[in-house]
């Protein structure tokens, strides 16, 4: 037998779409173990652009699926707005998903039979929601889709449909929206297009982006870029430059300067 969702716990967290509370994540156990977060605290706000960067293994695709639901913590806190993550059961987790989290990953993750307007309105059609008219009008045309959404993803570019992607993720005008490595299959003119996209539903409606990348000049279109190495937050830039992006990350290859107890 099915049981329902139960309520979801509230936490007031006006100003922040998301936050971590000395979240920790560990995989595995004794020899094996791997502590991949450690403690992280963080609050990202309510319509803002954030980049979360680091080396290889230094926790910031963890910490984007923890802070999307997508990975349990091991201690500590997530909030998705006022909406308390850890302790949510399946069905919990599946409901925030639906209501509040839009995704945007590196493979674009369309159905190949669908066509595009088909897989833009999926997460309403499966949430049994109908689309605000309107809204869909304005995240067609500000994706630049208009003649497309009648052609399946196999007659479309990689653009076109990471473009897809993106409309799909901000129909349901989620809480957030968590895009990993979204142009990591892009030549540089689609990326900028589909970076182009996510900068304009932040500065023009509100909507708040949080996204993994590697790449300094994507993360020169956020208004904030947080840095993690060894699974903590070491460093954080505001109004981010690709030249500062890049001088902050050969920072962190760096070996740190010993420290002298007084």
């Amino acid at each position: 037998m099915t049981t329902a969702a139960p309520p979801l716990t509230r936490q007031r967290t006006e100003t922040s779409a998301a936050r971590a509370a000395q979240v920790w994540k560990v995989y595995g156990a004794g020899e094996a173990q791997v502590v991949a977060l450690r403690g992280v605290d963080v609050e990202l706000e309510r319509g803002r652009f954030t980049a979360i960067m680091g080396p290889s293994g230094s926790g910031k695709s963890t910490l984007m699926h923890c802070l999307a639901g997508l990975d349990s913590v091991s201690r500590g806190q997530v909030f998705v707005g006022d909406t308390e993550v850890t302790g949510l059961n399946d069905a919990g987790l599946t409901r925030l998903r639906r209501e509040k989290i839009g995704f945007i990953f590196q493979q674009f993750n369309l159905l190949p039979t669908l066509t595009a307007q088909e897989n833009i309105l999926l997460p309403l059609a499966i949430a049994g929601r109908k689309p605000d008219q309107d809204w869909f009008k304005t995240v067609i045309d500000t994706v630049g889709l208009g003649d497309r959404l009648g052609h399946r993803p196999n007659q479309l570019s990689g653009g076109q449909q990471q473009r897809v992607a993106c409309a799909r993720a901000l129909v349901s005008r989620p809480e957030v929206v968590f895009a990993d490595e979204p142009t990591g299959n892009l030549d540089s003119r689609s990326g900028a297009e589909v970076l182009g996209f996510l900068r304009r539903s932040v500065t023009e409606y509100g909507q708040t982006i949080v996204m993994v990348t590697h790449d300094a000049v994507a993360a020169s279109y956020a208004d904030r870029v947080i840095f993690l190495a060894d699974g903590q937050i070491v460093a954080e830039l505001t109004g981010p430059t690709p030249e500062r992006v890049l001088d902050t990350l050969k920072s962190l290859d760096r070996p740190a300067p010993l420290e002298t107890e007084l």
